[in-house]
């Protein structure tokens, strides 16, 4: 046993230790794949601990997220230099991570304070309209948060119907994942692309169509489904919850909506200078944003009622949770991003030929499901910054000469959150509340099952028709 962990922990070294070239600096080229084992690790992690040991994981998860960042910072700092290190983790945190989590945490906090009251009886026909704004709306709060929003409404809609399950299903599919492919605000993938230097409205205007589309089809299909269920059942029995008007509380919490969003498209308009920390500039109109999205936090506490965060079962720990996971992640990426963008010469050469074409074309149809099904059983987010490296890591050319590329990736990690449970953070919160609210849920492979049938054959569709 001794001697296998000697080779064990031989093997690891070598296959961390650079090659001659590399010395005081991230070059990529010269780094080898071991690198990328705490990355891998940090996200298998997260896709698996909640699975098989799920109480260990929310009583560790910090700590595991500690030690894969700590197994890419010290062999960093002692291969690289510790300054060297310094200034890339540095350089993360002020331009990636703090303007990531603050922008999530606001989302989350004023999403928080919207509380769908009432109860509607769910027809095909309601079921459908109910789907549809929940999508519209993943676009404007995030998909976290229209799914917080609508998740209740829609189950007190169906509680007296023998057959909910696969309204929660579609509710996933289309309100927790390809809603929010529209603005950066829907979805974390899109906000690190605007933070990398994508336009704000730059998915609306070239996601627009695939978005429509994919959830054209997925709502056709579901009112198909629910109206052959809803006949099946007859005579629906008297719905059990109280027949209450629909209202809207916590109005203040859209108005805040708004300055979220006039923040963000200020800070990418306006020029106020910028200062250095450790060789990282940091602009001041992005400071300032950052500034306004804690005020907004601290805003709809100060004026969101009490029992409106009651009815949305408000916490913090998703938020928390989130904050630790990330800053592990974003630690563990910094050499696989350094590895991607050194193209063909690094180790991911394959990687790159498999989406790229003999002639030097990217292969887009390989961009969207590449992204897309790392992205159901990964991270979405992090799977998003590096197919994004892949392409060439330049926001204006992949606006521009690049654009297909750039959606075909925006709408795999976005679209494709959706085919399984892990695949983006509101999927297991809903699956929980409707659990918890008596719905009977289909298990992790059944729900794949529903993806597999629902879902992959309209991505094929939409990679036939958008990307080929």
């Amino acid at each position: 046993m001794l001697v296998g962990r000697y080779l064990l922990t031989g093997a690891l070294v070598a296959s961390l230790w650079p090659s001659e070239a590399f010395a005081a600096t991230l070059d990529g080229a010269n780094m080898r794949l071991g690198w990328a084992v705490p990355f891998a690790g940090m996200l298998l992690s997260i896709a698996v601990f909640p699975l098989v040991a799920p109480h260990f994981w929310e009583h560790h998860q910090g700590k595991i997220a500690a030690v894969w960042g700590a197994l890419t910072a010290i062999p960093l700092a002692l291969f690289v230099g510790s300054a060297e290190v310094t200034r890339a983790l540095v350089h993360t945190a002020l331009l990636e991570y703090i303007p990531f989590i603050l922008l999530l945490l606001a989302l989350f906090t004023v999403a928080g304070g919207i509380v769908l009251r009432g109860n509607l009886h769910g027809s095909p026909a309601l079921n459908t309209a109910l789907l549809a704004l929940g999508a519209l709306l993943a676009s404007v709060i995030g998909t976290t948060g229209a799914s917080m929003v609508m998740i209740r409404p829609v189950i007190r809609a169906n509680d007296d119907r023998r057959h909910n399950a696969h309204v929660i299903v579609f509710f996933i599919f289309l309100v927790s994942n390809i809603g929010g492919s529209l603005t950066p605000l829907g979805d974390p993938p899109l906000f690190l692309g605007f933070l990398r230097g994508v336009d704000f409205f730059w998915t609306t205007r070239h996601l627009a169509a695939e978005t429509a589309f994919a959830a054209g089809i997925l709502l056709v299909i579901f009112f198909c489904i629910d109206a052959y269920l809803y006949r099946r059942e007859g005579r629906i029995k008297p719905d059990p919850t109280p027949d209450n008007p629909l209202r809207i509380s916590g109005g203040i919490n859209f108005v805040l909506m708004a300055v979220i969003i006039a923040a963000i498209l200020l800070s990418a308009s306006l020029k106020l200078g910028s200062f250095e920390v450790l060789g990282t500039h940091v602009a001041m109109e992005n400071v300032l944003r950052d500034a306004v999205m804690v005020c907004v936090v601290f805003v709809s506490l100060a004026l969101t009622p009490r029992r409106d965060h009651e009815a949305n079962g408000f916490s913090w720990g998703p938020i928390v949770e989130v904050a630790k996971l990330f800053a592990a992640i974003f630690v563990t990426i910094i050499p696989v991003l350094a590895m991607l963008n050194a193209g063909r010469s690094g180790v991911f050469g394959p990687l790159v030929a498999m989406v790229t074409n003999a002639d030097g074309v990217p292969n887009n149809v390989a961009y969207f499901w590449l992204t897309g099904l790392l992205s159901s059983f990964l991270d979405n987010a992090p799977t998003y910054l590096v197919f994004f490296e892949l392409a060439g890591g330049d926001p204006q050319r992949l606006m521009t000469d690049g654009a297909l590329t750039l959606a075909a990736i925006s709408a795999g990690a976005v679209f494709m959150g959706a085919n399984s449970y892990i695949g983006n953070a509101p999927n297991f919160m809903v699956y929980a509340i409707a659990k918890k609210s008596g719905v009977r849920m289909p298990s992790f492979f059944g729900y794949m099952v529903w993806s597999a049938m629902m879902l992959l054959p309209t991505f094929a569709l939409v990679a036939l028709v958008f990307f080929r």
